[in-house]
């Protein structure tokens, strides 16, 4: 249930969101009602540090209760033809189309993601449910020849069943929408467990798809909302009845939940952490690289999986490339995510920012040198306490605190010399592989740098940034990152079973290979 909503923040309306004095037995999936008599957990913008509501998060039994409407909902779904289901997620999408403005605003307003990027989420979201409605008239099988006569042999996919969606701060509903319309148009029926620090962006989701679901006679299960914290996540991965769990977060947290999922045999789809990295050779053009460099290291604070991390900088450019950073960053406006000019608005809450302070002194300790930025902002405007100016540090990949991701915006400059394949050795020598990006005109180096001997990343641009994917490429990387792939391309796949089939149609029963068994 939410309580009390309220901001210092430019006025939403979250009467039009359907998130007020909401009744949890009218909701689709849940949102709970008093927990034993205890308080319920209270959302802060980290724009002014203000409460904006109260949640009350999920007990065991409640979540019991989720997963067994959400079963029987899945008898019903699956049942239902994909176009017919594809129907169902267009009218989705033309329902966020109507709430665009005032989810974006609220996106803005919960995580501290600029309005303009809060927008461009929720255009992810719509622009993911005219893919999935497309998708749901071409969940293509293959046919193939059998070498028995008149044998007919071909592959076609089955939905899993329930699937559970982990989903983080940063993204709080354009990721979960990546997962829930491909699984929904699959014939799978979803549990979200959102980040608990960014728990209202769910709740109106969830209140806005519960309308298009009434409309259509379909059950409240195909949908389901779990509020909670870690607990939530744990009782998901060890879930039986939960064939599929995808999680985003941390490697840390992702290496649990595989090790969890794989106990049981089920499957687990991974988006974990990025340490990405931005190649200048001497061929690039320095005004488009020095853009996409400062959209990629401080959009969002710093905050996206596909931040751009480290910097490398041939020695041929290395001095024009900082003396440009360090211009550009000096003038980035700073302050409240809702105010129109703002590009930097805060981080996510205070550990956040003891993580800033902490990585850059260790880097200065390793031999580093913070060459702008830094800080943590005071006064009025940043009375949360939330607000930094992005960092530039000169440093080596060597290093141990660059090795890690860091989700704030801290932006590693590192020099190399020699041909493409030192840049790309610097680039590839970290654990993480999610988006990697070169800025260069020259063919032979961008060409090397796609090959087999190139980036070792899911993602991997050439003269655009780390940062803005479409949702019609599958998203995703290696190594610690997880090895998931979510969004376009084929990645509906991962959400369904294959099954081969083989059809005699012929009086005989003659046996592959040849073999005699003569009874």
């Amino acid at each position: 249930m939410i309580h009390s909503p309220k901001t210092t923040a430019p006025a939403i309306d979250l009467n039009a969101l359907h998130i007020v004095d909401v009744n949890p037995a009218a909701s689709t999936g849940r949102v709970w009602s008093p927990l034993n008599g205890t308080d319920p957990h209270t959302v802060y913008s980290p724009a002014d540090g203000q409460p904006i509501a109260k949640v009350e998060w999920a007990t065991a039994s409640q979540y019991e209760e989720v997963v067994t409407t959400a079963q029987e909902a899945f008898l019903h779904w699956r049942t239902v033809p994909s176009p017919h289901r594809g129907e169902i997620v267009r009218q989705i999408g033309d329902a966020l189309r109507r709430h665009k403005n005032e989810l974006g605003r609220l996106v803005s307003l919960e995580m501290g993601k600029i309005y303009q990027e809060g927008l461009g989420e929720v255009q992810e979201m719509i622009d993911i449910c005219d893919f999935a409605t497309g998708l749901s008239r071409q969940l293509h099988g293959f046919t193939m020849h059998s070498e028995r006569p008149q044998h007919r042999m071909y592959e076609q996919y089955h939905p899993l069943g329930v699937v559970g969606i982990i989903s983080a701060f940063n993204f709080p509903v354009a990721v979960w929408s990546w997962n829930a319309m491909l699984a929904a148009v699959c014939g799978n029926v979803c549990i979200w467990k959102p980040s608990e620090k960014t728990p209202l962006t769910a709740v109106a989701c969830q209140r806005i798809i519960g309308k298009v679901l009434a409309d259509n006679d379909l059950p409240e299960g195909i949908f389901s909302l779990v509020i909670g914290d870690a607990t939530i996540g744990r009782q998901m991965s060890e879930d039986r009845r939960i064939p599929l769990v995808s999680a985003t977060g941390s490697t840390r947290m992702g290496k649990l939940v595989a090790q969890t999922v794989a106990a049981r045999m089920g499957k687990s789809l991974l988006e974990l952490g990025g340490n990405n990295a931005i190649i200048i050779t001497p061929n690039a053009n320095l005004e488009l690289a020095i853009r996409a460099v400062v959209f990629g290291a401080v959009g969002t604070a710093g905050q996206r999986c596909t931040t751009t991390r480290r910097l490398i900088v041939h020695d041929r450019v290395y001095n024009a490339v900082r003396e440009r950073l360090i211009s550009a960053y000096q003038k980035l406006p700073i302050g409240n995510p809702l105010r129109e000019g703002t590009l930097v608005g805060p981080l996510i809450d205070h550990q956040a920012v003891e993580a800033f302070q902490r990585a850059l002194s260790q880097a200065e300790q390793e031999g580093g040198s913070v060459v702008t930025g830094g800080e943590v902002l005071s006064g009025d405007e940043f009375a949360s306490g939330l607000y930094v100016t992005p960092a530039i540090v000169e440093a080596q990949n060597s290093f141990s605190i660059v090795q890690e991701e860091t989700f704030a915006p801290i932006l590693y400059l590192i020099r190399y010399s020699g041909d493409v394949e030192t840049a790309i050795q610097i680039q590839n020598d970290v654990r993480q592989g999610l988006s990697s990006s070169i800025f260069s005109d020259n063919l032979g180096e961008v060409e090397t740098f796609l090959s087999s001997v190139g980036s070792d990343c899911g993602i991997a641009n050439v003269n655009i940034g780390t940062s803005g994917a479409e949702i019609g490429g599958a998203f995703g990387g290696e190594k610690e990152t997880g090895g998931g792939r979510e969004s376009g391309s084929d990645a509906w796949r991962f959400y369904m079973r294959r099954q081969t089939n083989t059809i005699n149609y012929s009086k005989k029963l003659p046996l592959a290979q040849g073999i005699r068994f003569d009874l």
